[in-house]
């Protein structure tokens, strides 16, 4: 194995451990309350929703993956991409630590979709930041196109699934607007 690899392996390994860390010295439980661990949990409205390995908010987590690539590839295109990557992992810990704190969690709440909200698992959050890692290096490996396609399809992935998506989310957590709530809230 390259030596530039596998110092970007341990990195990465690293971040994980310091990331789940912090999530535990916040309070944030190791797993799912019923003390076992799902690799899927596809139900949004329910207790378990962000305490298994992944669910349908994982694939916001891939966006945010190939949206850091493409930012980082354009701010630092003579960077490793091992470092770039690394930036991307530190980038999306610090959104799933401020995520995880009261504030934002009951900004959650006031949405239709994550009444009962209570923050992720570690095992969900270390979930979330390796659906990052997957983004980024599919957007490495993909064309410019490919990876708005991959954005597009799921955004609409989720949209049709759950009536939600990245671009949901962040306008219901920046501004809520009445009318995607209610569509949201619909059956």
């Amino acid at each position: 194995m390259n030596t530039r690899i596998a110092w970007v392996i341990i990195g990465v390994l690293g971040l994980l451990l310091i990331h789940a860390g912090l999530l535990s010295y916040m309070g944030q439980p190791w797993m799912y309350e019923g003390g076992y661990i799902k690799f899927w949990h596809g139900v949004v409205v329910s207790g378990e929703n962000s305490q298994h390995l992944s669910d349908w908010y994982t694939l916001s987590h891939v966006i945010h993956g190939i949206f850091f690539y493409a930012v980082l590839a354009f701010l630092f295109p003579r960077w490793p991409v091992g470092i770039r990557l690394l930036i991307a992992i530190g980038v999306e810990m610090s959104w799933e630590l401020f995520e995880n704190t009261d504030m934002i969690i009951n900004r959650y709440r006031e949405q239709a979709l994550a009444q009962g909200y209570f923050g992720d698992s570690i095992v969900n959050s270390v979930g979330d930041v390796v659906a990052v890692i997957i983004g980024f290096i599919a957007a490495r490996r993909l064309p410019a196109w490919g990876s708005v396609a991959v954005i597009i399809a799921l955004e609409l992935l989720a949209l049709y699934m759950i009536r939600d998506s990245l671009t949901f989310n962040i306008i219901q957590l920046i501004h809520p607007i009445d009318a995607i709530g209610a569509w949201q809230s619909a059956k």
